[in-house]
């Protein structure tokens, strides 16, 4: 397994095998907008054992998230006020990375990877495609190296993030005239269909392969919210060998602050 850079080498890490454990993951579209607009109560309302947020946009000299109880790890874009991820934990891990070990990859701070005794919790903001398709030849490449990092991982994981894609028509309101766009293109459903296929499962469509109207974003625009004309890109997607411990996948639509919702995870 390659890793960018290593902190905290911890002796004895907590497992989740046979413990009842929740997981909340939220692209918050600025995290420093999104505490004006409640993200706080939202947290602790949530309740996480471990939370991870996505699109941070903030050096983590600008994330005031001392939040008691919980330990924060942030993996910052180069870019400042871009992209960027953080974890928030209140339970420590053997060891935390940044990155998938692949410098050209590495610069937006798009992953942070918790290793525990017996799974890794891997977070990831997935770079959008962008109007036209004009990201899709470097998003390709992404999916590649990602999903070999994945792989690359010696125990289950479970993954979380703003993956960028509406796998099925029935993950977003109006995939007809959608289609070609980012985030439903054929190539970006192809990896998320690959990405399944080497042994990981979608959560939610495990529990629920039928459940419409069920959505993660919506546009500020056209009153997309309102009328709930929205895509589910948020995931919470697991190692097959962890099926059994799934006891609920969950999308908050009802929290507001950022133009996604938070989704959560709960595992027996």
């Amino acid at each position: 397994m390659r890793l960018q850079r290593r902190e905290k080498e911890l002796s004895k890490a907590p497992s989740f095998l046979g413990e009842n454990m929740k997981y909340v993951s939220w692209n918050v579209n600025g995290i420093r907008a999104c505490l004006k607009k409640g993200f706080l109560e939202s947290f602790k309302s949530l309740d996480a054992d471990i939370f991870a947020l996505q699109e941070t946009k903030a050096q983590k000299d600008q994330i005031d998230l001392d939040i008691p109880g919980y330990t924060l790890y942030t993996n910052d874009a180069m870019k400042k006020g871009y992209s960027g991820t953080a974890v928030l934990t209140r339970i420590e891990p053997l060891s935390v990375s940044y990155g998938i070990g692949i410098e050209e990859h590495d610069q937006e701070g798009r992953v942070i990877t918790l290793e525990f005794e017996d799974y890794y919790f891997v977070t990831c903001y997935t770079p959008n495609s962008k109007k036209e398709l004009a990201r899709i030849d470097y998003r390709m490449e992404w999916e590649d190296a990602f999903l070999a990092y994945l792989d690359a991982l010696n125990k289950p994981v479970i993954l979380c993030g703003d993956l960028n894609v509406a796998h099925h028509e029935i993950d977003l309101k109006n995939p007809s005239s959608n289609h070609h766009n980012a985030g439903f293109s054929d190539q970006e459903r192809s990896k998320m269909t690959q990405l399944l296929s080497h042994g990981y499962i979608d959560t939610f469509r495990y529990l629920y392969p039928d459940k419409t109207d069920a959505y993660t974003w919506w546009s500020y625009m056209f009153k997309s919210r309102e009328r709930n004309a929205g895509w589910r890109i948020d995931y919470f997607i697991v190692s097959d060998s962890l099926k059994e411990r799934i006891k609920e996948s969950l999308i908050y639509s009802d929290i507001m602050g950022s133009d996604h919702c938070p989704i959560g995870l709960e595992m027996e």
